[in-house]
Order: structure tokens, then sequence, then C-alpha cells
């Protein structure tokens, strides 16, 4: 617990560390929420507040008209992921990553596949689509002239505003002027990495990284240097230090410090801010990902929070948390914000306006909070009901860890089983998944698979799932 957290979450820390000590076993019926409001002197709104947060942890369970209680454990025999064998970063280089990563994803588009585990977003219906809706129409109504408007380079003011308010849940403080709105996070990574290096330029990054960021690299130019990274606490600060000292074309880290993609790793507030002091002692430009830092189950700081000298560029997004159909992101790019700026607009001009309004009003009416609560609490659920058929079907030396938060589980099959020939398989089967070998330069994780628990657990995910078993226990027979 942390005296600077906010009162709800300290509450809430007291009795997470109580049910984590087994004080108060699975089926303890929680204090009133009135009683506990005597007991801590806090207000209702800090009480609920408190109960909603464990809730969204899975730790407790709202019974109608009997109050809340500790949520029993979903039980797994999967081993917990292991930590990375490599503890060297692997030389920064080329090698027609675009080209595998293009063939694997037209792959499984073209196959129309009856069930979707890859990707990393929720189900559609966990979204707010019917509010976004209605701003929309009544924007649309009040101001038709909004569609003929001459779009502000930097974004809308009112949306930037917005989201000077949410970075403060990272404990961010950012002024508008420092914000510029882009097509999603991709884009913001895009002109930050433009910003910052020249072709030819290595660029670290966590290994495994998303596919996405090392096709990025590629267009650009761009060498990556991957860095091995803990499935339990993120990039390795000491691999890195060695690394730069290295590679003398080094100009950058791209890191996804909170539910990192695909790991689910979040690293502690001690190895952030090593990161930014190494970044800082070898002159590197530090760009954080901080697209799916809002669902994390407790809230996380932001590398960028640390930040005084303008060091870190930090890129985000809706896409995960509000609304995947719009794509919206943003950038505050500290001392490079003149080039990225010029950047941006010369890539790709401003953002669209509607959306931009549209979202900007959803925002200011303040319902993002409940929809996060909502989102994380369901996610959670999502994530343990997945785990809990994985560890059902899968073969037995299959591990993984539950992250704390996101959608996505990261999944390590027996040694000696390819998640290619698994993505194959299935997809013959009417299955798909994300094979291993997208998120790395090298064949390192080719007994990996990412598994989407995002969308809601039913009758066609469970057959899935057991195709996925039934499959991997064939090629082992087959070895």
């Amino acid at each position: 617990m942390d005296a600077t957290d906010p009162l709800y979450a300290q509450v809430a820390a007291h009795y997470r560390q109580a049910i984590t000590a087994g004080t108060m076993p699975p089926g303890s019926r929680m204090p009133s929420v009135r009683t506990l409001m005597g007991l801590h002197r806090v207000s209702l709104s800090t009480a609920l507040q408190a109960y909603r947060l464990l809730e969204s942890q899975g730790l407790l369970q709202a019974r109608q008209r009997a109050g809340y209680f500790v949520r029993p454990p979903r039980p797994t025999r999967l081993a917990r992921a292991a930590e990375p064998r490599q503890t060297q970063a692997d030389p920064a280089r080329f090698v027609g990553v675009h080209e595998r990563i293009s063939e694997i994803l037209t792959r499984g588009i073209a196959a129309k596949p009856e069930v979707n585990l890859s990707g990393a977003c929720a189900h559609p219906s966990l979204y707010p689509t019917r509010a976004l809706a209605l701003h929309g129409q009544r924007l649309l109504r009040r101001r038709p002239e909004i569609l003929g408007t001459q779009p502000d380079p930097q974004g809308l003011l009112g949306l930037r505003q917005a989201l000077s308010r949410l970075a403060l849940n990272a404990q961010i403080q950012l002024d508008p002027s420092q914000l510029v709105i882009t097509h999603g996070c991709t884009e913001a990574l895009s002109v930050a990495l433009r910003a910052v290096t020249t072709p030819g330029d290595a660029v670290a990054v966590e290994s495994p990284t998303y596919y996405g960021l090392l096709q990025l690299l590629e267009s650009l130019g761009l060498r990556a240097l991957e860095i091995p990274t803990s499935p339990h606490t993120g990039l390795s600060v000491e691999a890195l230090e060695a690394a730069a000292a290295q590679e003398p074309r080094l100009k950058a880290v791209v890191v996804v410090p909170n539910l990192q993609n695909p790991l689910g790793a979040v690293m502690p507030d001690t190895a952030k801010q090593a990161l930014l002091a190494r970044c800082e002692a070898r002159d590197l430009a530090l760009i954080e990902d901080d697209t799916y830092a809002l669902l994390c189950d407790t809230p996380q700081r932001a590398i960028k929070s640390w930040d005084t000298t303008g060091r870190v560029i930090f890129c985000s997004s809706l896409h995960k948390t509000l609304a995947p159909g719009m794509r919206v992101g943003w950038i505050a790019a500290g001392r490079w914000q003149p080039r990225v700026e010029i950047l941006k607009y010369a890539q790709s001009r401003p953002n669209e306006m509607l959306g931009q309004a549209i979202l900007a009003e959803f925002l200011a009416g303040g319902q993002i909070d409940r929809h996060l609560r909502a989102l994380r609490a369901k996610l959670a659920t999502q994530r343990e009901q997945m785990a809990a058929a994985l560890s059902d079907e899968l073969p037995t030396g299959t591990r993984l860890s539950m992250p704390p938060g996101g959608p996505s589980l990261w999944v390590e099959l027996p040694e000696g089983l390819s998640s290619l020939a698994l993505f194959d398989a299935a997809l013959e089967k009417g299955v798909r998944l994300g094979p291993g070998l997208m998120y790395s330069n090298s064949d390192r994780f080719d007994n990996f698979i990412r598994i989407n628990a995002g969308n809601p657990m039913d009758e066609a995910q469970r057959r899935a799932i057991a195709t996925l078993g039934q499959l991997c226990a064939s090629m082992l027979r087959g070895r």
C-alpha cells in the first residue's frame, strides 16, 4: 500500500492483503458497505470504489441483496510462465520480418475462421457503442457544420483537454498544447520513431514484442535490437545496458511498461525509473507505448510521470479501452514536440473532426470511469475462464501466467511444438490463433502462442480450445 494512492485504493489494498494472505478465505463475507464506512471512516463513494476495485481484480463477487464475498480462485494445473532463457540481446538486424508477418496475417484473414483467438481486443459488446452513437447523433443535429470544418492540426482542443485529464490516471501532468491527436497508437509510434532516428539506426525493443512494431521498424529502414523481457517484470534494464554499450547506432528504446504485448507484464516502478535513468545516461529517446495501461486491474504509473527533461515520448490510444472502430490515438513528444507536429501533418494531415468531438463529449461526461470498471471486471472473468479452458485441454508441460489486466494470454507450449504448425492445422479446423513466430525476428518463440480472452466464453470458444488440445496431442504423438 502506498500512502500516495487514492483513499479507496488504500482501503482496497488493506483487504487485498488479507485475502491473498488467507486471512479472509474464499467464500468469506465482506463487511457491509456501511460497516466499511465506519471501520475506515470513509464516505459511501470511497467504500463502493474500494469494493468495485477488488471486484475488478477478480477478488470479490457481488451477490444480489447479500453483499460482497471473497471469490474462490479458478483452479489451473498450468505452471507459471518461466523467465526468458536468453539473457543477452539479439544483434540489431533486418530479417525480412515484414514478409513473414504479412504472410501469416493474410492467411489468417483469408481463411475466414469460425473462431478467432488471435487479436488483442475486447468484444464489441464490451464497449459503449450505443452511448458513443448517441453522442454522434446529437452532435450532428446540434453542429452539422462540423463536417465542413477544417480540423486543428494538433487535434480538437476539447479532446486534448479530456485526454490530459485522463493522463492523470497514470500520474502524468500534461498541458493540452503538448498533445497531438493521431490515427491510433501506431501512427503515434511512427512519427515518434521518425522524429528521433534515421534509416540504418538501431532501436531497442522488448523480446517478444508486438509484431506491428517490427513491421513499422522495417518499413522505416530501422534495425530491431531485441532485449530479453520477463513475463512478470518486463524489459531487462541490465540487458539493455549491456547491449547499448555494444551498439553505437542505438538511438531509441520502445517499451510497453504496463501490460506488455504479448506478455502482459507490468514493470515495477523501480525498473521504470531505472530504465529512464539509463536512457538519460546514454542519451536515448524513450518511446513509451501506453495503449493497455487503463486495462490494468490496479492503477499503474507511466514512465512519463518521472520525466523532467522531455526524454520520454508518450504514445497512447483509445483503441483497446473505448472505441476500436474509431482508431484515435495521441502523442506527447516532450523535447521532440515541434518535429512531431510537422511529421504528423506531413504524414497524414489532421484527424477528422466528428470522431474527435464524439470522444471529447463522452470523456467530458464522466462516463469513462464506470465503463473502465465494467470492462476490467469482464476481462478479468474472461481471462480466468480462458485460462481454465486452456488448462483443461492443452497438454502437460504448457505454461502461462495470468496478467494483471488486459485481454491477452501468452501461452508456452511444451518444447518441440511449433506454433506455426499449430496455426496452419488450426486454420484448417476453423480456428485462428497468434503464433509466437510473429513476435520476434528470431525463431525463439515458435513454441508460444498468444490467445485473446477478449470475447465472452461460449460453446464455440470451448470447442476451439478443445480443438487446439487435440491438435497439440496429435503433433506430440507424431514427433
